[in-house]
C-alpha cells in the first residue's frame, strides 16, 4: 500500500495527500449535501434520525448527493429514502456553508407531490417521522443548525415566489459553530 505525505503539490498553494511514490494528489474537498423543508397545511415534516451523528434527534429529510444525480434528484432521493415521502421541489429555499465539517448544503422548499394524499412513513434511516406545527417542533431536539437555519428561512417565506436562497447567519458565516451538547 502506498504511503501518502503532506505536501504542497507542483503548482498549488496549499498541503494535499500525495502518494509518495507515484505522486497522485487524492483531494479532499467539500461534500454536497441536499434537502428539503416539505410542508403541509402549514406543517413541516421532520425525521428523527435512526443513525449516527445525532441518532434521536430531528432533521429534514436530507443527506449526501451521489454521483451521478442533479441536486433535485438528490433531494427528491433523500425524501424517498428518509420519510417514505414523494415529493416535488419549488425552489432553492437556502445554502449553507459549513466549513467545520467540510459541506456545503442545498435546501429546496418542497410539497407532497400529491397534496391531496399526503404518504409518508419512516425509512430505514429515520426512526419516526411526522408533520410538525410551528409551535410543536421540538426545539430542544433539532439535530443540526442548519435544520433550524432552514426551518426559519422557510418561515420567513412558506410559499409564493423565491427569491435569493438564505444563507448562513450573519454570526456564523463560515460555518464553524457546532451544536450544543456535540
Amino acid at each position: 500500500m502506498p504511503e501518502f505525505v503532506r505536501q504542497v503539490p507542483d503548482g498549488d498553494n496549499r498541503e494535499r495527500n500525495v502518494c509518495g511514490d507515484c505522486g497522485y494528489v487524492a483531494y479532499e474537498n467539500p461534500k454536497i449535501v441536499v434537502g428539503s423543508v416539505v410542508a403541509h397545511e402549514g406543517r413541516v415534516l421532520l425525521c428523527r434520525r435512526a443513525i449516527e451523528p445525532r441518532r434521536d434527534y430531528w432533521t429534514l429529510p436530507a443527506g449526501y448527493m451521489e454521483l451521478g444525480e442533479t441536486l433535485q434528484a438528490g433531494a427528491m432521493r433523500e425524501a424517498q429514502e428518509e420519510a417514505e415521502a414523494d415529493i416535488a421541489l419549488d425552489g432553492v429555499l437556502a445554502m449553507y456553508s459549513i466549513s467545520r465539517i467540510g459541506q456545503v448544503q442545498v435546501i429546496f422548499r418542497a410539497r407532497f407531490a400529491d397534496p391531496a394524499l399526503p404518504r409518508f412513513a419512516a425509512g430505514p434511516e429515520s426512526l419516526e417521522v411526522g408533520l410538525f406545527a410551528w409551535d410543536d417542533i421540538p426545539w430542544d431536539r433539532i439535530a443540526f443548525p442548519t435544520v433550524r437555519w432552514a426551518l426559519d428561512a422557510w418561515r420567513a417565506n412558506p410559499l409564493g415566489v423565491l427569491g435569493a436562497p438564505a444563507g448562513n447567519p450573519a454570526e456564523d458565516l463560515a460555518g464553524m459553530s457546532r451544536p450544543a451538547g456535540v
